[in-house]
């Protein structure tokens, strides 16, 4: 059998954690299996490299700032195999480009084209361990770049689709994927199975257990995926096309998400072509719109509000104030103190009943909802930040709870 494991930063922050990750890689090789293992920079590496380069220069070109983050994962797969080889067993680290990671020259947000696996096979055949840095590759100018955030997810995901690997797991801090976030509500339940729309949508709006990049390729390419802890020893959840508990499950989970930021733009005009102006400006600047709403406004004009990821809403405003004039409108107000809170579960398509009980849940609690958006399997809605945690427990508490 074939299985591609990739360990999170934090399941390799320091020596002892290493360790441990060894001893479960270990107890796979022993069974006989072939074993190749994506690994993350350990712990807060990545941002304590990002503080390092913006002593030196606040702006360095994406090229040199890839080739500073990926020693961050090379030196997590060089340590790990020299602990593997103090065990007795054979192991080597590849860095992106050794394992055949072939991406497109985006430097930053890099997105993979495809994988050459013959230096893998050929190190699978020799009956290594194969250890490779995760969040890399390197483009057709043979540089190194880096795939964004959670980078590490999708490689494991893509080297699992061009070995057709048995198994892909995906080890973490926490158990598995729970109908919400454990630390901040006691009640949640770990799921055994997710179906991948499910989870690309918890993804989306802000759980933090797998990067929707990662779910998005292993639905593409029918990679069925466990999220288990590296931590405990215990079945997790699986995340694959249909799950048994799909009809039985109105709702699946329910994400929170606090990393956004409203703007809402006054006065435009209320002309035909005037909301494509407007949106193509802000994708044009590299930023993506997750909610839109059009409000009457004044003699003939509208409010068009829509929300970003906080980090791009300055982006976006700069992009759309340099075209006002082109654009047409007054004024552009940016809030930042809100959160998305949305409910996800492949049961709605069947129960028209499931946002009434969200809306009674935010009502209970007091909470005024100031966007709504919704689609056959989720429901999201805009509050204030400061009530985030509340809603996320009142609405536990009416599907899980009772």
């Amino acid at each position: 059998m074939l299985i591609v494991q990739k360990y999170g930063g934090s399941s390799v922050a320091d020596g002892s954690r290493i360790r441990n990750v060894a001893g479960i890689i270990a107890e796979n090789y022993s069974c006989g299996h072939d074993m190749v293992v994506v690994l993350s920079a350990q712990g807060d590496t990545t941002d304590e490299l990002l503080e390092k380069a913006a002593e030196l220069n606040p702006s360095p070109s994406r090229r040199e700032l890839d080739m500073l983050l990926a020693t961050g994962e090379q030196q997590s797969i060089a340590l790990m195999a020299m602990c593997l080889e103090s065990m007795g067993l054979p192991a080597v680290s590849l860095t992106g480009w050794q394992a055949g990671v072939r991406t497109n020259a985006e430097y930053g947000v890099a997105r993979i084209r495809r994988v050459d696996t013959e230096r893998l096979r050929r190190e699978l055949d020799k009956k290594r361990i194969v250890l490779v840095a995760g969040f890399q590759g390197v483009n057709k100018f043979d540089d190194y770049t880096t795939l964004g955030r959670g980078g590490s997810d999708t490689t494991a995901v893509a080297l699992a689709a061009a070995l057709h690997a048995d198994r892909c797991q995906i080890f973490t801090d926490v158990e598995g994927v729970y109908t919400a976030d454990p630390r901040k509500v006691p009640g949640a339940r770990k799921l055994d199975e997710i179906t991948y729309d499910e989870m690309l949508e918890l993804a989306s709006m802000g759980a933090q257990v797998l990067m929707n990049r990662s779910v998005q390729m292993a639905k593409r390419y029918g990679v069925e995926l466990e999220v288990l802890s590296s931590l405990v020893r215990a079945p997790g959840t699986k995340v694959k096309e249909v799950t048994r508990t799909m009809e039985e499950m109105k709702i699946t989970g329910i994400a929170k998400d606090e990393n956004v930021a409203r703007l809402t733009v006054a006065g435009v005009a209320d002309k035909p072509g005037v909301a494509f102006r407007l949106l193509n400006t802000v994708a044009k600047a590299g930023v993506d719109v997750d909610m839109i709403i059009q409000a009457n406004g004044r003699e003939d004009t509208n409010d068009i509000s829509f929300v970003v990821a906080q980090d791009h809403a300055a982006m976006a405003y700069d992009a759309l104030m340099a075209r006002q004039s082109a654009i047409g409108f007054d004024h552009i107000s940016v809030d930042r103190d809100i959160a998305k809170v949305s409910v996800v579960g492949a049961g709605m398509m069947s129960s028209s009943s499931i946002a009434a009980v969200v809306f009674e849940a935010f009502n209970d609690e007091h909470i005024n909802i100031q966007m709504i958006n919704t689609s056959e399997i989720k429901i999201s809605c805009v509050i204030d930040a400061a009530s985030a945690d509340r809603a996320v427990k009142a609405i536990h508490r009416k599907f899980f709870e009772v």
